[in-house]
Order: structure tokens, then C-alpha cells, then sequence
């Protein structure tokens, strides 16, 4: 065993992934499975994989499709908005966030950040509520979650329809209950990046069935019956289109590697929280901001660790991401805000001034290797990497 968090040592011979899936023989048996069943688009297993996510993150109702941008769409369809409508999204957001809305026609109003979490600013998306705002997408970023009293007190005050981004959030916990379990409607991503994965996938946890059979609907172009209902009745069937959809339905494959992940979860997220808990330990005393501590009563999902490079640091955040990379440790970084790119700068007048707590978290901020398959001596390489890059400036 090699002494716990030396002085530089040689490189890293090959690289060590940001992330990394975790696909081992139970998703592998899973996915021949269904292979060998000779059904492989949207089927039984879908059906399966939504009743077990409904019970794991206490919502009555889960839709499985093809991504999580899918299902944000899907729920500002379900909210009608539409053109001349007003959502808020945060700026510290993946871009899909604000697209979904551009899509609809509508107008994504950009919201800043907290400074210390850089999740949404919820007193701030308060002053930016006007007439014709009609919701609030609330991002849980890197898996922790927005503050759900002081959300739900919003939409309460304002009358808004709120829509959680859930894509980092899957096994995230406030007052006790999930993350999905609140009442609104809550995407999900099951990406090769995130806490489970069916490669690309997604979900909308839903509380009423109208939604949830309105949402089936609209993943398989509007249809009334999918290609699998259609499949399972006896002779002709006739099916009818009363509103046009899209093409997002999962996959019956996506969905058995999801089966088989999900059953992992737990196991995952408390793994995700113990190398979390190691890194805070030994980065404590670098010029580096971590992030707060979850409040009595949190689950952080963990899918992310990410810390901050103090303003004395002998590095930028830019530069601290090249010598990692030199050394072969993986980062990324999360996020380009919404108001640096091309489009929505141009399109309505945007810039850092307007976001100067978003933009400086956005600046600073780097995210780690954090992946169950993770090992000690994997994780003690990042150490030492950040120990000798942000003690002397040059590995």
C-alpha cells in the first residue's frame, strides 16, 4: 500500500476518465436478454423499468424515453407553453434547458446563481416572475437539490408551474422523500454519465395519469397505440392521431440495462458520497472552495464533484484543467452558462454583467473524477495532482 497522498510522482500512464458507466455482467446479461427476445423497441421492459422508477422515486406515474431533453420538452408541452410565454431556467444549466423552451416558441428568461452552490437563485427568480411567465425549470445541480420548501413557497406566491431537472439528481433525497416524489413534474437523464445509465435514456415522473398517457402518446408521434400495443392485440388494429408528437420512446434494450442498474443504485450513490467525503478531506487545505455541506434531512445524489479555484490560487481554473489533463486525470467542466453562448448572447443582449455570480462560479468552478468503479488509487493520483499543481503552479 503506498503512502496515502505523496509528493509528485510520474504520470499517470493512461488517462483516467472524468466518468465512467458501470456496466457489469448483470446489465450485460439484461441487455442479450432482450436482444435474444426478438422485441428490442419499446415494449415490456420499458413498462417494467417505469413501474420500478415510479417506486423508487415515489412519484405514481414514470414515462421512460429517449433522453432527458425529450422529457423537459414534453413537460413544457404538457404546461402549454407555448409562444409568447416566459420560462425561468437557471443560466448555470446544461444548453437543453433553455432549447426546450426556444423549441416551444416560448422565451427562456435566465436566472443567476447562488453563489456558494450555484444552484438557482430562487429569490431572485421571484423578481423576475412577470404576467406572462408561466414556469420555472429548477435544476438540481451535480445532484444536489434546490431547496424544495422555499420551491414550492414560490410556486405558491406566483402561481407557476414548476418543472424539475432531475438529470443529475436520480437517488437524491429532500425532507426524506426522493427527488421525483414532490409533486412536480421531474426529468430524469440516464446517460453513460450519470448515476444509473441506459446508455441514452431518460424519464418524466408525472402525478397524473391524463399527463402520463398524454406523454406515452406524444413519444411514439402522437399515436394512441405504441408499435408493442399494437403488437399484442389479436388481428388489425386500427389506432388514431389526435395531436402530433415526436419520436422519443425508449428502447426495450435501454431499458433492460437500466433494470439491471437501477437495482444498484443505492449502492452506487453511498459509494459516490464516500469518495466525495475523501476528496473534502484531502483537499481541504488547497486554495480551493468546495461545496457546502447538504443541509439535516438532504441526499446529495453525488453525481458530480466539483470544487472551486479560490481567486489566489497560482492557477486559473483554465489552467489547473491542462495540467490535470498533462498528468492524464480527466475533468469537465459544468457549465457553460447559457448566456456565453453565441445564440442566446445575441439573441437577447446577454452578457457576464448580467449573471456576475453565475458567471464567476461558471469560471472557477472544476469537476473531478467521481464514478463508483473509482479505486483509492485512482482517487489518490487526483490528489496528489491537485496537491502539486495547486501548491508550486507546475506539475
Amino acid at each position: 500500500m503506498r503512502t496515502r497522498y505523496p509528493g509528485a510522482e510520474a504520470r499517470r500512464g493512461e488517462l483516467l476518465d472524468f466518468s465512467r458507466p458501470e456496466l457489469g455482467d448483470e446489465t450485460i446479461a439484461e441487455a442479450v436478454a432482450c436482444l435474444r427476445s426478438g422485441w428490442v423497441v419499446s415494449g415490456p421492459r420499458v413498462r417494467a423499468f417505469e413501474r420500478l422508477l415510479a417506486d423508487r422515486v415515489g412519484a405514481p406515474y414514470v414515462r421512460c424515453l429517449s433522453g432527458c431533453t425529450g422529457a423537459l420538452l414534453l413537460a413544457l408541452r404538457l404546461l402549454g407553453v407555448g409562444r409568447g410565454d416566459e420560462v425561468l431556467v437557471p443560466t448555470l444549466t446544461f444548453a437543453a434547458c433553455g432549447n426546450v423552451v426556444e423549441q416551444l416558441g416560448a422565451v427562456p428568461v435566465l436566472v443567476d446563481s447562488e453563489p456558494d452552490t450555484g444552484l438557482l437563485d430562487l429569490d431572485e427568480a421571484g423578481r423576475r416572475v412577470t404576467p406572462r411567465t408561466r414556469a420555472l425549470i429548477a435544476v438540481h445541480l451535480g445532484g444536489r437539490p434546490v431547496d424544495m420548501d422555499r420551491l414550492k413557497s414560490l410556486r405558491q406566491a406566483h402561481g407557476l408551474a414548476i418543472v424539475e431537472d432531475a438529470a443529475h439528481a436520480i437517488g437524491a433525497m429532500w425532507g426524506g422523500r426522493p427527488i421525483g416524489g414532490h409533486g412536480n413534474l421531474t426529468a430524469f437523464s440516464f446517460h453513460a454519465t450519470k448515476n444509473i445509465t441506459t446508455i441514452e435514456g431518460g424519464a418524466l415522473a408525472l402525478a397524473d395519469e391524463r399527463d402520463a398517457e398524454r406523454v406515452r402518446r406524444l413519444a411514439v408521434q402522437g399515436l394512441d397505440r405504441s408499435s408493442w400495443d399494437r403488437h399484442s392485440l389479436p388481428g388489425p388494429t386500427e389506432y388514431e392521431l389526435d395531436e402530433p408528437g415526436y419520436k422519443l420512446a425508449m428502447t426495450d434494450v435501454a431499458a433492460a440495462i437500466g433494470i439491471a442498474q437501477l437495482a444498484r443504485l443505492e449502492e452506487w450513490v453511498e459509494r459516490r458520497e464516500a469518495l466525495a467525503a475523501r476528496y473534502d478531506e484531502a483537499l481541504a487545505e488547497l486554495p480551493l472552495e468546495l461545496e457546502p455541506a447538504v443541509p439535516t434531512g438532504v441526499r446529495h445524489a453525488r453525481h458530480l464533484y466539483a470544487v472551486r479555484v479560490a481567486p489566489d490560487a497560482p492557477l486559473s481554473r483554465d489552467e489547473l484543467a491542462v495540467e490535470l489533463r498533462e498528468r492524464n486525470i480527466g475533468t469537465s467542466i459544468h457549465f457553460k452558462p447559457l448566456h456565453r453562448f453565441r445564440y442566446y448572447a445575441d439573441r437577447y443582449g446577454l452578457a457576464d454583467g448580467d449573471y456576475p455570480r453565475a458567471s464567476d462560479f461558471a469560471s472557477r468552478t472544476i469537476s473531478l473524477p467521481l464514478f463508483p468503479g473509482l479505486t483509492e488509487a485512482d482517487q489518490e493520483d487526483v490528489i496528489v495532482a491537485m496537491r502539486a499543481a495547486l501548491s508550486r503552479g507546475s506539475l
